[in-house]
């Protein structure tokens, strides 16, 4: 079982890469593509995989943010994020991994109830992420928002680390039990 680290590879001259993993996949390449069209200081590369671990015979550069996506329609998505969590090295939680929701517009026909990817999200420790994939204004403002979040995580700002977004990102209306 390979598992996946901040540090396998050197860091890249002015480049951010970011990993996004889910089965949704219309929607992470339209997200994809989005990212891509930001104005961006960085050289800016986007990967997009079904699940973890990531084969290991294919050369790839430093990956400097990791976010899952979870479908709120589908359990399957829940599951595949959290099989594929297993392969992530535990240094990666330190400000580098995020959890992306989709589907919440239409909580009728919901599979996994948002209280259950909060849990997940304060279990690791990271942001927890709500955007409707679906709708171009809303994906363009998340890729806005991955993007400047992948500049941080790059180290591509000055006096902003992985850590100090972290701890921005925290929501300071649902505190964990542990943290009060």
């Amino acid at each position: 079982m390979s598992v996946l680290r901040p540090q396998d590879q050197l860091p890249g001259l002015n480049a951010a890469t970011i990993l996004l993993v889910g089965k949704e996949d219309a929607l992470l390449q339209q997200l994809a593509d989005s990212m891509l069209k930001e104005d961006c200081a960085s050289s800016l590369k986007v990967h997009l995989a079904h699940s973890l671990p990531l084969p290991s015979n294919v050369n790839r550069p430093r990956i400097d943010l990791i976010v899952f996506v979870i479908n709120l329609h589908s359990k399957y998505s829940l599951q595949n994020v959290e099989e594929s969590l297993r392969h992530v090295d535990a240094t990666f939680f330190l400000g580098k991994v995020g959890f992306l929701v989709t589907g919440a517009g239409r909580d009728s026909h919901c599979s996994v109830h948002r209280s259950t990817v909060l849990k997940l999200a304060r279990a690791y420790r990271s942001p927890l992420l709500f955007c409707d994939l679906e709708v171009e204004s809303f994906r363009v403002t998340m890729a806005q928002r991955l993007v400047r979040m992948l500049q941080i995580c790059a180290g591509h700002v000055p006096g902003v680390s992985a850590l100090n977004l972290l701890s921005l990102m925290r929501s300071s209306e649902n505190p964990c039990l542990e943290d009060l």
